[in-house]
């Protein structure tokens, strides 16, 4: 890494998951292996939808962090945005800009995969059922994916960098990897980043049912999302939020923040080749992967974890396992490659932000999530997925992986703080 460039710390984490509305009681469920996955609550489920399974977000009341008028004018994914958010920001001990930086270094990119959907069929309803002189007028801005950023800014006081990117399962990694350039290369000083999705609504469900891309295994949910084993049938789609706080690290120490970990390392990449399955081999996740660890300044021997994207699809568990391999040699054998899908399903354009938090944990107190439900190993995915548990040993450098549809492509590399 060049010296030019300024280190980038991490001083706050948020999240809101299918396994914890908090990011204490996220990691703890991760550490003991807890399925967030269970029948459908959300919307009436009949015989006719094929996938009855989600991982939903449980006992949320946005009313603990919004007023009711703010509810009612926020989708489910903002408000999962918005609260993820907050909890971050008071992880960093902050309220808004802290003494000494311009409201203008402060800034947001926050990513959604789709946005609100569910707002979006709620109105189609209207608008057929009533006309469309009662469609609400907050339909548009509670729909459009970009309002998380938006209102993150607007309750926090963030005049920098502001917009949301927008790259399907990708979408988190993407809004922390732009954060971290804009810090790195002295555009910000403090940069809240990640990502929200709640997609857990009739017409996504029946939209990713009908590409087969979801797990049928309607009788057994909390077994349904096994990333890497033989008897995977697709993802069990989730919803929630990550969030990071950013900093520069001349910023985390002049005003004693306490350090999570270091983001040392990007990599960005397209496929180019179809627009769901990624390309043999996994070659623009190797693409990611190498730019990420060229970024950092690390070599294959270097690397101790792994968060994958490990959706327990058959194409994208084969082909990341491969990637692995192409990219790490002989390495790819020693470390861990986990999955935190299996336990919180994927949370698409949110998945990133929700493992960004999980990777940076796991370099900060060296303990890795299992995979659970991996009991018939695939012949092909062949590395140490963590099967058996957690484990406990140093994470000094840590990379978190998210491929989305459209052939988009992000790795982040993360490091261990040791105080220097």
């Amino acid at each position: 890494m060049s010296d030019s460039r300024r280190r980038v710390a991490i001083t706050g984490l948020g999240a809101l998951t299918p396994v914890g509305n908090d990011v204490p009681s996220t990691w703890a469920a991760l550490l003991e292996g807890k399925s967030g996955a269970g029948p459908i609550t959300i919307f009436e489920t009949t015989e006719e939808y094929v996938t009855r399974i989600a991982c939903e977000v449980k006992n949320f009341d946005p009313l603990n962090l919004l007023d009711k008028k703010e509810a009612r004018r926020y989708d489910r994914f903002a408000q999962f945005g918005v609260g993820a958010a907050v909890e971050a920001m008071r992880d960093a001990g902050l309220t808004g800009p802290p003494e000494g930086i311009a409201a203008e270094r402060f800034g947001v990119i926050f990513g959604s995969g789709i946005g609100g959907i569910s707002t979006m069929e709620a109105q189609h309803d209207v608008i057929r059922e009533r006309g469309p002189g009662r469609v609400s007028p907050f339909f548009i801005p509670m729909f459009i994916p970009d309002i998380a950023a938006g209102l993150i800014s607007i309750r926090f006081g963030a005049k920098g960098p502001n917009y949301a990117t927008v790259s399907a399962c990708a979408s988190g990694a993407h809004a922390i990897g732009d954060a971290f350039r804009f810090i790195e290369r002295g555009d910000a000083d403090i940069m809240i980043a990640g990502g929200a999705e709640a997609t857990i609504t009739p017409l996504a469900v029946s939209g990713f049912a009908a590409m087969k891309a979801l797990s049928t295994r309607n009788d057994d949910p909390e077994a349904a999302s096994r990333p890497f084993d033989a008897g995977r049938d697709g993802f069990v789609i989730g919803e929630g939020a990550g969030c990071v706080i950013l900093e520069a690290l001349e910023t985390a120490a002049a005003r004693g923040a306490t350090i999570v970990a270091e983001v040392v390392g990007y990599g960005v990449s397209a496929d180019a080749y179809h627009i769901t399955m990624p390309a043999p081999k996994g070659k623009g996740a190797q693409d990611a992967m190498r730019m990420a660890m060229d970024d950092a300044g690390v070599s294959a021997g270097d690397v101790d974890y792994i968060n994958a994207h490990g959706t327990s699809t058959q194409a994208n568990d084969r082909n990341e396992t491969a990637a692995i391999k192409q990219v790490l040699g002989d390495a790819a054998y020693s470390i861990i490659v986990g999955s935190t899908k299996s336990m919180t399903g994927h949370l698409l354009g949110a998945a990133g932000g929700v493992e960004a938090v999980v990777t940076a944990l796991a370099c900060q107190q060296g303990r890795t999530p299992p995979t659970i439900n991996l009991t018939d190993p695939d012949p092909d995915c062949d590395l140490d997925y963590g099967a058996h548990g957690v484990v406990e040993r140093p994470v000094g450098v840590a990379l978190s992986n998210s491929f989305g549809f459209g052939g988009h492509n992000a790795c982040l590399a993360f490091r261990a703080w040791g105080g220097d």
